[in-house]
C-alpha cells in the first residue's frame, strides 16, 4: 500500500492494516530471528575453533618453557622472571587437581547415572540397618558445580598458555617484561573494568547461573514422586518430561492443563498490560488537561496508592471479596441484592475480577510514567493541529498516541512479559481459584508461573515445573526480541529527538 492510500484510511482501517501486516510479516521475521540465532551459534563454534587453532600454534612456536606450561601451569612465566604470576598459575592448577581427586571426580563419575545405590534399611551382616545410598540430588548439584569449576579452570589454563607465549615474544624482542607489581597496577588503570566487574560476575555465577543450569537439567530427569531424593534415586530421561507436558490424554492431564493455562496467561497478559496502559494514559491526560484544578492533589492521591505495598492491597481485596464475610457482599446483602462469589464460583467471574482488581493496582504506575512523557510533548504540535482543524480525538491519535508508543514501547514489552509472570496478583488474590478436577494441580485463574509454584511446593513435580519454566522463558525471550526489533523505537531512534 502506498503512503497516500494509507493516510486516507480511518483509524480502524489503519489498525486492521497494521495487524494484517504484522501477521503477514511474522513468518519472515521469525525466519530472520532463527537465522540470527543460527549465525550466533555459528560464530560461537568458529570462535572456539579459532581458539583451538591458536592454542596449537602457541605450542608449536613456543620454547621449552612455553611448552612446559601446557603441563605445569606458570612454568613459562616463572622462567622469564614472573615468579609470583607463575606461582599463582601453579597454585590454581594444584588446587584444581586436589579438588578433583578428593571431591569432584566422585560426583563426575556418577553424573551420567545420577547414582545406582539406593539407601534405606538393608540386610548387613545378618541384621537390618539403615544404609546410606547415592543421593541423586547432590550428585547432580555437585556434578554441575564441578563442570562449572572445570570451565573456570580451563579459562585460567588458556590464559596461562597465552601469558607464557606473550612473555616469550617480549623477551625475544628485547622488550620489558611487566613485573607482578606492574600487573597489579594495570588492574587499577587500563584493566580497572575487570577489577570492578569480577566480584559481581562471580556472584551472578554462583547465585544465578549455577542454579539456572541446575534447574534446566532437572527438566531432563524424572525428579518427581516416587523418585524423590535422598530416599530414592532419579535418573535422566531426556525429552520425555517435555512430551508429558504436552500430553493431553486422560482427564486432568498435564497437556490439557498446560493448554488451558497458556491461553488464560496470554489473555491475562494482554488485558493486564493494555487496559492499564490505556486507562492510565487517559487519567493522566485528564489530570494534565488545562483548566483542571488541584492537579498536584490528584497526582499525590495516585502516588499514595503506589506507596501502599501491593501484597497488602491484594490481601485486603481478597478479604473484601469473600462470599459471606466480605465487605462487598455484606453491602450487597444490606441493599437486598444477591451475593456474588467473586472467587470460587465461576471461572469467568473470577478471571474478570482479577483483571479489574489489577487495574486498581497497575493504573497508578502508568499514570506516573505517562505524566512525565505527556508534559514533554511540545505544545506547538497541538496548537498547529488545532489551527489545521484537528479535534481532541484526532490530536490524540496523530500526536499523543504515536509519541507515547514510541517512548514507552520497551516499557510495554517488559510489562507484558512481567504480566505473564505476575505471581503476586493471582496467588494473593485468588490462589488460582476456582479449582477443577479437569486441571492437574491448578485452578482456572492460575497462570503458568503460579501453576509452576504449585507443582513445586504442593505435588513436588520438580521436573514438570522445570520444563514449564524453560518453555515460558523461551516464549518470553522470543516475543521480546521479535517485538522490540519490529518497533519504531528500535528502527528509528532519532524520530522524536
Amino acid at each position: 500500500m502506498k503512503y497516500i492510500d494509507y493516510v486516507q484510511l480511518n483509524p480502524l482501517q489503519r489498525a486492521g492494516y497494521k495487524i494484517k501486516t504484522f501477521f503477514s510479516n511474522l513468518p519472515k521475521n521469525l525466519a530472520k530471528f532463527f537465522v540470527m540465532l543460527g549465525n550466533f551459534f555459528k560464530n560461537l563454534v568458529l570462535g572456539i575453533g579459532h581458539s583451538f587453532a591458536n592454542y596449537g600454534k602457541r605450542f608449536a612456536k613456543g620454547d621449552w618453557a612455553t611448552k612446559l606450561s601446557y603441563i605445569v601451569m606458570g612454568a613459562g612465566n616463572a622462567s622469564k622472571g614472573q615468579f609470583i604470576k607463575g606461582l599463582l598459575f601453579l597454585l590454581i592448577e594444584a588446587a584444581y587437581i586436589v579438588y578433583m581427586i578428593t571431591f569432584g571426580s566422585v560426583y563426575i563419575s556418577k553424573f551420567g547415572t545420577l547414582g545406582t545405590e539406593e539407601g534405606g534399611f538393608k540386610m548387613v551382616n545378618g541384621r537390618f540397618q539403615n544404609v546410606d545410598g547415592d543421593n541423586s540430588m547432590l550428585i547432580l548439584l555437585y556434578g554441575v558445580m564441578t563442570i562449572v569449576i572445570t570451565i573456570i579452570f580451563l579459562v585460567f589454563y588458556i590464559a596461562n598458555t597465552k601469558s607464557a607465549y606473550m612473555v616469550q615474544q617480549l623477551k625475544a624482542e628485547g622488550k620489558h617484561i611487566p613485573t607482578f607489581k606492574e600487573d597489579l597496577k594495570a588492574f587499577g588503570d587500563e584493566k580497572f573494568h575487570i577489577t570492578l566487574l569480577s566480584f559481581p560476575c562471580l556472584m551472578i555465577g554462583v547465585f544465578s547461573i549455577l542454579p539456572l543450569i541446575f534447574m534446566i537439567l532437572i527438566a531432563f530427569t524424572n525428579y518427581r514422586p516416587p523418585n524423590l531424593a535422598p530416599n530414592a534415586l532419579f535418573t535422566w530421561q531426556g525429552l520425555k518430561t517435555f512430551a508429558e507436558v504436552f500430553d493431553s490424554k486422560g482427564g486432568a492431564s498435564m497437556g490439557h492443563t498446560f493448554l488451558v493455562l497458556t491461553e488464560w496467561t496470554i489473555v491475562w497478559a494482554i488485558f493486564a498490560t493494555f487496559l492499564n496502559y490505556i486507562m492510565g494514559m487517559i487519567v493522566a491526560l485528564m489530570i494534565n488537561k488545562k483548566g483542571i484544578k488541584l492537579k498536584s492533589l490528584w497526582r499525590t492521591l495516585f502516588v499514595v496508592t503506589v506507596a501502599v505495598p501491593q501484597f497488602v492491597t491484594l490481601l485486603v481485596m481478597n478479604q473484601m471479596l469473600q462470599l459471606n464475610t466480605g465487605a462487598i457482599n455484606i453491602i450487597l446483602q444490606n441493599l437486598g441484592m444477591q451475593q456474588i462469589d467473586f472467587i470460587n464460583d465461576s471461572a469467568l467471574v473470577a478471571r474478570i475480577t482479577v483483571i479489574v482488581i489489577n487495574l486498581w493496582v497497575g493504573i497508578p504506575y502508568t499514570i506516573l510514567i505517562t505524566t512525565g512523557i505527556l508534559m514533554n510533548i511540545p505544545a506547538d504540535l497541538y496548537e498547529s493541529a488545532t489551527i489545521d482543524g484537528a479535534g481532541p480525538v484526532k490530536s490524540f491519535m496523530k500526536i499523543t498516541l504515536p509519541y507515547m508508543l514510541f517512548v514507552t514501547t520497551p516499557y510495554l514489552i517488559t510489562t507484558f512479559i512481567g504480566n505473564i509472570n505476575n505471581f503476586n496478583v493471582i496467588y494473593l488474590l485468588t490462589n488460582g481459584a476456582p479449582t477443577s478436577e479437569d486441571l492437574y494441580q491448578a485452578g482456572f485463574t492460575d497462570l503458568l508461573v503460579t501453576w509452576l509454584f504449585k507443582l513445586t511446593m504442593s505435588s513436588q513435580d520438580y521436573n514438570y515445573a522445570a520444563a514449564i519454566g524453560i518453555l515460558v522463558f523461551i516464549v518470553c525471550a522470543t516475543l521480546s526480541l521479535i517485538t522490540f526489533n519490529l518497533t519504531k523505537s528500535a528502527k528509528d531512534e532519532e524520530a522524536f529527538s
